[in-house]
């Protein structure tokens, strides 16, 4: 498909603007997602990438969201639950002291939280090593529930099809399945397939633009994307196919929404059918929402901006082959460049253990 569409022109530079002004201070409207700023971050951080403008950041200030990231990370002691992952933000980081009234037993690993602060990493380049990658896939299989679902903590949390999705991304991206049942996750996406052929959050929900991602992303992030069968997959793209009016909605019968732009395309990109959608009217959407004045985008025209819709706007605009964009790697939710990053470190992990393996204690590991 031609990338070169008519309509107005993306603003790069107020767009990396906008996401540099998030890493450094959240404005008060933002105060009660306090607990999820692991995830703003992701927000801000994958979006400079996709800009291609990670270097407005210098490396003191990469360094230092590296630093807060592995600062967030919980690693149980041994005998405790598996609890590992990362928190979403130092609100949680709980000293345990007598002072404490016991809160810190609440300074949990949550898996979104752990998927994304996994996925700033990457995209800022670090080697992931001062992750404790065991404590993390121990941390994922202990949220896996009887029905093959993930719930987001060891206690007091939902479980549903954004949990399963991010426990395949970390598994998929740390290259560690643990005691994680593949199976019983295939099993409960499966179910989770309505009459209509989207896919619901749980069981008897309504089929959903953004779980139908979630669902199909974690059948190929675990190798077990045979298990649709042609007839499901011509099936699943009618329904998807059938969220475009202009931009995309995320239900039928619901307006449109920026975000679509990248939950249905992602998931048709995987289905390879993306090729079915009007690309210029998903651009003449997209760029709808886009504030030309201080760079961001709405999830509609003349609403607010947020860091959310902006980020998955520029994703859609991605696909769409928008010049000056980095290509986004559909499953992951991360730019192809951190995800080559990523395959090198996990090739790099490989040799490590083969060379562990053959017990000659010498390895030669390859940077690149």
């Amino acid at each position: 498909m031609d990338s070169n569409l008519d309509g107005d022109e993306v603003e790069f530079r107020k767009h990396a603007k906008y996401f540099m002004r998030f890493l450094h201070t959240l404005p008060g409207r933002l105060a009660s997602h306090d607990s999820t700023r692991v995830t703003i971050a992701f927000f801000a951080v994958s979006g400079l990438d996709v800009l291609n403008s990670l270097d407005m950041l210098t490396d003191t200030f990469q360094q230092d969201i590296v630093n807060w990231i592995y600062k967030l990370q919980v690693v149980p002691k041994p005998g405790e639950r598996g609890y590992g992952g990362i928190q979403g933000s130092s609100t949680f980081d709980v000293l345990d002291t007598p002072e404490s009234c016991g809160l810190q037993l609440y300074r949990w690993g949550h898996l979104a939280i752990t998927y994304t602060g996994i996925a700033v990493l990457v995209a800022l380049g670090d080697d992931l090593s001062r992750l404790n990658r065991k404590a993390i896939i121990e941390g994922v299989a202990a949220v896996q529930r009887d029905d093959g679902s993930f719930s987001a903590t060891i206690e007091g949390s939902e479980q549903d099809m954004r949990f399963v999705y991010c426990a395949a991304a970390i598994c998929a991206m740390l290259n560690d399945w643990g005691r994680v049942d593949r199976k019983k996750m295939a099993d409960y996406i499966l179910k989770s397939i309505r009459y209509d052929y989207g896919i619901s959050q749980h069981y008897e929900m309504e089929s959903h633009g953004g779980t139908t991602f979630c669902a199909i992303a974690a059948l190929e992030l675990s190798g077990q994307m045979h298990l649709i069968t042609p007839e499901m997959r011509e099936k699943i793209v009618r329904w998807l196919v059938f969220r475009q009016q202009d931009g995309f909605q995320g239900r039928p019968n619901k307006p449109v929404d920026t975000c679509y732009s990248f939950w249905i395309a992602a998931t048709l990109k995987i289905l390879n059918a993306f090729e079915l959608t009007s690309f210029k009217d998903n651009r003449d959407y997209v760029l709808s929402t886009q504030d030309a004045t201080v760079g961001g985008f709405s999830k509609w025209p003349q609403a607010y901006t947020d860091p959310f819709h902006s980020y998955f706007g520029l994703c859609g605009l991605s696909f769409l082959n928008e010049p000056g964009l980095q290509e986004v790697m559909p499953s992951l939710n991360i730019s192809m460049r951190a995800y080559r990053r990523l395959q090198g470190l996990q090739r790099d992990w490989s040799l490590l253990e083969d060379g562990l393996a053959s017990g000659n204690g010498e390895v030669t590991v390859h940077i690149e």
